[in-house]
């Protein structure tokens, strides 16, 4: 006799009341990424994801770069096999914290306040979340995409993804075989400009970088001689002339047309040369626009010197620059000129810029799932000032998006939770997230 097929775990759970949970279980696997391939690695947080892939009838797989540094990648097959994929992906690691400097444990996934607490609630496992909670969701009642969907779950991000992104695509390219578009991070979220408008920024290009060492060499000597060689001096002038130096403002086709649409809906022309009158009003996302009009190099690191009475023969900084699409044979002739003839410059990481047109049924299927959940919605166009994994999809000529959809309180400031003390996501947020990809998976 025919027995019954098992009910799919978790049957009649929707993705919005699993979306939480799921969120608090990833912040508390600590995937603290220190750089250097070091920290605790995300292998623990691949395992968690496979499981809960594998529960609802998906075979997903885990890659191991390094010992610890894993990540987890399957494929959904869609109703139309014929078309191209699409791609998912997020990253599992987060930046290292402080449990001192928080107000709750950052590794607790405690609710308060409305919001769900922790490292990585908005860099990036509320997005891992809300796409396990969808996919989840989805398989449970038999809703298959219109076409293949490949989920990858990325080790690494938060170091440039050497041991993610970059080692499966140079690695195991044939994952992401007939993928031709991408959705990722920091992108979807809203900015709201009054009670019957609200833009959703949708990431359609991102600044290049340039992670920099900078090195003087100097003469070494006894630290109560007069010195006119000091590695130090010169190394910290040279820094202080950087930290302190203006790049010129450059408008590329993705600022242009934010700016045209925040034109538009403040009811004001836009000058952007002088910008500050109009980032003072864009609350939390003012950091983020800010850094796209120009290029940036940004002072983190300083060393030298081993004995307070020893003047060191070598001073070294650390730089974080990011440049402009278009724009990266500008942003290193200035940076030289800045610095000077003293100052060694060698990157320590460099990656790319990219920018993509805001047109498409991709982009009409973001602008019609964020209208149907908020009726003041309106999807623009924004440059990241940061970077993802995008950068190494690009390499496999993948069109890459950031739409990981948060309807966020006027008062957050969210950019100020990436990387900062007290990340959060609100809990509201995430579940409205996980309506949003549910209706966009409807029509991708």
């Amino acid at each position: 006799m025919n027995q019954p097929s098992p009910e799919p775990v978790g049957k009649g759970v929707s993705a919005e009341s699993e979306v939480v949970d799921l969120c608090r279980d990833l912040i508390r696997i600590d995937t603290s990424n220190y750089g250097n391939n070091e920290g605790p690695g995300e292998r623990a947080a691949a395992e968690y994801v496979a499981e809960k892939l594998a529960e609802v009838g998906l075979e997903p797989e885990i890659f191991e770069s390094s010992p610890g540094r894993a990540s987890t990648v399957a494929r959904i097959a869609g109703e139309d096999r014929s078309r191209p994929a699409l791609l998912i992906h997020g990253h599992t690691d987060v930046v290292p914290a402080n449990a001192a400097d928080w107000t709750h444990d950052p590794f607790s996934g405690e609710i308060a306040d409305g919001c769900v607490w922790g490292r990585g609630a908005v860099d990036m496992k509320d997005m891992d979340a809300m796409t396990l909670a969808v996919v989840r969701d989805r398989l449970r009642s038999g809703r298959k995409p219109p076409r293949d969907v490949v989920l990858a779950f990325l080790a690494d991000e938060e170091a440039g993804g050497v041991y993610g992104a970059k080692h499966l695509v140079e690695n195991h390219r044939d994952l992401f075989e007939g993928v031709t578009e991408a959705i990722g991070e920091v992108g979807g979220f809203s900015f709201t400009v009054n009670e019957n408008l609200r833009l959703y920024l949708v990431e359609t290009a991102q600044k290049g970088m340039h992670w920099m060492r900078l090195t003087v060499d100097g003469t070494a000597g006894h630290g109560s001689m007069t010195n006119t060689d000091n590695a130090i001096t010169e190394l910290c002038e040279a820094v202080g002339r950087l930290g302190r130096h203006k790049f010129p403002v450059r408008v590329t086709k993705t600022v242009r047309s934010f700016l045209d649409e925040l034109s538009d809906a403040l009811g004001t022309e836009l000058d952007p040369e002088d910008m500050e009158e109009t980032l003072a009003k864009l609350g939390g996302i003012a950091k983020i626009i800010g850094a796209t009009l120009q290029n940036t190099a940004a002072p983190t690191q300083l060393g030298a010197g081993y004995k307070v009475n020893v003047i060191p023969g070598q001073a070294t900084a650390h730089v974080d620059g990011r440049f402009l699409p278009g724009h990266e044979e500008e942003f290193l002739a200035d940076l030289d000129r800045v610095l000077g003839p003293r100052v060694q410059r060698e990157d320590v990481h460099a990656d790319i810029a990219l920018e993509t047109s805001f047109d498409g049924a991709l982009v009409d299927a973001m602008q019609t799932s964020l209208k149907a959940e908020d009726p003041a919605a309106r999807a623009v166009p924004y440059m990241l000032s940061g970077g993802t994994d995008a950068k190494s999809f690009d390499a496999l000529g993948i069109r890459c998006f950031g739409f990981a959809p948060l309807k966020l309180p006027p008062e957050l400031d969210f950019a100020g939770m990436f990387h900062g003390v007290d990340e959060r996501v609100p809990v509201d947020g995430l579940k409205f997230g996980a309506r949003v990809l549910d209706r966009f998976l409807d029509q991708c």
